[in-house]
């Protein structure tokens, strides 16, 4: 039988990143002894190949995407760049737990304060402030249909606006800056994370005490009088509110330590001054909110307040703490 030698070249094989660096490969051959009755399918097996070096020139550019987006993203340093590029990656792809509890408006807002996260803290900060919205998204919707009709329940079905979102997060969001500008220095750079960690538990705590609270305590009491009052009244609290509200908070504080943004001595530190704001927050809304001469003090102020207290005793806990260390 006889048989004819054909030779197959490898097609050059692009780059796997850029564009710009593809090189050529050095060509190698394979001796392969076939059949010259089955010649004719030669066409057909160049066709195949033509096709697929097509196909695989078409994909650099994904590739020179997805690339530049991972370098970004495993910057040591992050930057304003970077934190832009993640914030939309995650924003798009998270899109459906997002609506489910922000409105339009309350998105972008809370794409400002994702950006700003990342840029100060990196992936941890953002991961910590997302554990946040999930946990009090959550809370939030628990028992929605009997929150609604006591008239109780948080307005669009439990979807924050970006009066919420700013309200929730203006302490966070003010030790980011310190903490990008490196106000007060490394001494400082310390604190200001603590701060941002101690701001979200406060407010974590406060909606899961509330929400828990109007869903399933059985009984409610005023704060400042101890009196038994109807459920969603301002400055009430209940046993079942509380202890799910200290529970949110040991959670958050506990991501924190494990992601690397505080240690454990200082995630016991956002607790306690947490619980602190809290009780602060609740004498606020029963002495002063709705009353008059202080329509000005609606939640969103409330919450500002209340974030900026917990945020405040943790820096000035810590500081307490490390100066007797020095002593």
């Amino acid at each position: 039988m006889s048989t004819a030698l054909y030779i197959i070249k490898s097609p050059p094989v692009p780059a796997l990143w850029f564009p710009h660096s593809l090189q050529k490969t050095p060509k190698f051959e394979i001796p392969i002894f076939r059949n010259p009755n089955i010649s004719n399918s030669t066409s057909n097996c160049n066709s195949s190949k033509m096709l697929l070096l097509h196909r695989a020139n078409a994909a650099p550019s994904l590739q020179v995407a997805v690339s530049e987006a991972m370098n970004l993203v495993q910057l040591s340093q992050p930057t304003w760049q970077s934190a832009l590029l993640s914030n939309v990656v995650i924003f798009v792809l998270g899109s459906p737990i997002l609506v489910s509890g922000l409105s339009p408006s309350g998105i972008a807002a809370a794409f400002l304060l994702g950006t700003l996260t990342w840029r100060a803290f990196g992936p941890s900060g953002f991961l910590l402030v997302a554990t946040y919205f999930i946990i009090g998204t959550a809370a939030t919707k628990v028992k929605m249909a009997q929150k609604e009709a006591q008239g109780v329940a948080e307005k669009r079905k439990g979807r924050r606006g970006p009066g919420s979102v700013i309200g929730s997060s203006a302490a966070g969001c003010i030790c980011a800056f310190l903490s990008i500008f490196g106000v007060g220095g490394v001494e400082f750079s310390r604190l200001w994370q603590l701060g941002f960690v101690a701001s979200f538990c406060t407010k974590l705590s406060d909606t899961v005490s509330s929400e828990i609270g109007k869903a399933y305590g059985k009984t409610t009491y005023l704060v400042t009088t101890f009196k038994v009052v109807p459920r969603g009244t301002e400055g009430a609290v209940s046993v079942e509110g509380t202890f799910a509200g200290i529970f949110a908070s040991i959670l958050l504080a506990s991501v924190g330590c494990l992601t690397g943004q505080i240690n454990a001595p200082e995630a016991v530190t956002c607790v306690i001054a947490s619980q602190i704001a809290n009780l602060g927050e609740s004498i606020i809304g029963a002495a002063l909110q709705e009353k008059p001469g202080f329509k000005w003090l609606n939640n969103d102020a409330v919450n500002i307040i209340n974030i900026s207290m917990g945020s405040i005793l943790a820096v000035l806990m810590q500081q307490i703490v490390l100066q007797n260390l020095h002593t």
